[in-house]
């Protein structure tokens, strides 16, 4: 297993993720999700990442169960405050005490503030709440060894909350992958980050498994380069070409899938440039994008004051994947400037040297982001689901 170090401990470059947990009839097979826990931790996985919301709130469960058969010293256990979701209140003590008899633990090793991004960073800012500060609390008492956050935000929301927050924060979790190097600004991101010495947390390193099943062409490609590795593989070792990269976590779903990726990781088989540019054209052509080149022509003819060029960065990424995560950002914009609000006068259009017709976009981007789940209605599906778990 290939190890970093991160202050004084040594981490597992792989993460077992619990996001995606083994089901049988849509509940979760624990029979498996143990097994699967067995072989991390003999195969020299010692980090495993949970959190509030995942399945319906009994991801904590499954993972406190599977892992309450070894010394707690023996392993790093990692969860998150929903501080994303939206709700009519917050309330950390509760959910950390709550957190806490779930996994049946005395302590975490890792604690993050899950998913700081445009809707919710004034959430954790607000001091009514004292999100931020009851957690910095915590790991002065030392129910939290580590304090961190992940986000899903732009680059400009990491920087702000950097800003406000970074002197208390040890690591950050974001979407890093070869598509989403460019597709979710991955690289500026990274830049970023680095630019602040914090060392990154990945999520999603094959885009929810998108990355790890490529069409036949691209998959002979990879095969015909690196006979021995995987299509999932790939992905993984672009990482671990990334400075600054300490976790990667992976949200596996089958044992299968545990037995391919600990043996990706039992050595450093970093990517050669050739191979890289292998991977970057892999990705272009996954994308299918608009080819807005953010030149903001566009901005100074539109009489909306539409900030269009981040609308067809977003129109791009839910294209590809049409979820609810990826639609965030445009329900964190006032309804003024969504992409609803565009009034089809073709101005933009006119200003546009690459000729692209931004009113058919804006109108396509409406249909798409009506076909996805509003987040709101995601939260309250939750709440209530965690009310009936409660009871």
């Amino acid at each position: 297993m290939i190890y970093r170090d991160f202050q004084d401990k040594k981490l597992s470059l792989l993460g077992f993720g619990t996001m995606r947990l083994p089901l049988i009839d849509g509940e979760i097979d624990q029979s498996q999700v143990e097994k699967m826990t067995d072989y991390a931790i003999e195969h020299g996985i010692n980090y495993f990442d949970t959190a509030y919301p995942y399945h319906n709130g009994l991801s904590e469960v499954s993972i406190g169960k599977a892992l309450k058969k070894y010394p707690r010293e023996s392993f790093y256990l990692a969860t998150k405050y929903p501080g994303h979701q939206i709700a009519s209140t917050y309330d950390p003590k509760g959910i950390f005490e709550e957190q806490l008899a779930k996994c049946g633990v005395d302590y975490f090793d890792f604690y993050l503030l899950h998913n700081v991004c445009e809707n919710c960073i004034d959430v954790y800012k607000d001091e009514k709440w004292g999100i931020v500060d009851y957690f910095i609390e915590q790991k002065k008492l030392g129910k939290i060894k580590h304090l961190g956050f992940s986000s899903h935000g732009k680059p400009a929301l990491l920087k702000d909350f950097l800003d406000t927050y970074g002197k208390d924060m040890e690591f950050c979790q974001i979407q890093l992958n070869y598509l989403d190097w460019t597709l979710q600004s991955a690289k500026e991101k990274v830049e970023l980050l680095n630019s602040y010495n914090m060392p990154i947390w990945v999520m999603e390193p094959v885009r929810g498994g998108k990355l790890a099943v490529l069409d036949e062409k691209n998959t002979e490609k990879l095969h015909a380069m690196r006979p021995d590795e995987s299509t999932a593989a790939w992905g993984f070792r672009f990482l671990q070409g990334i400075k600054g990269v300490t976790m990667v976590l992976s949200g596996m779903s089958n044992f299968e899938q545990m037995v391919d990726n600990v043996k990706t990781f039992e050595g450093e088989k970093p990517l050669s440039e050739e191979e890289v540019k292998t991977l970057f054209d892999i990705a272009e052509g996954l994308k299918n994008a608009v080819p807005c080149t953010a030149c903001r022509y566009c901005t100074d003819s539109c009489p909306m004051g539409l900030d269009i060029p981040m609308l067809i960065s977003v129109y791009n990424d839910i294209k590809f994947a049409p979820t609810t995560i990826n639609a965030m950002i445009i329900e964190s914009l006032p309804e003024d400037k969504r992409p609803s609000a565009c009034v089809g006068c073709g101005a933009c259009m006119h200003a546009c040297p690459q000729g692209l017709n931004i009113p058919e976009i804006m109108k396509d981007f409406v249909d798409a982001l009506a076909k996805i789940p509003s987040w709101a209605a995601i939260c309250k599906e939750r709440e209530e689901a965690a009310k009936r778990n409660k009871q």
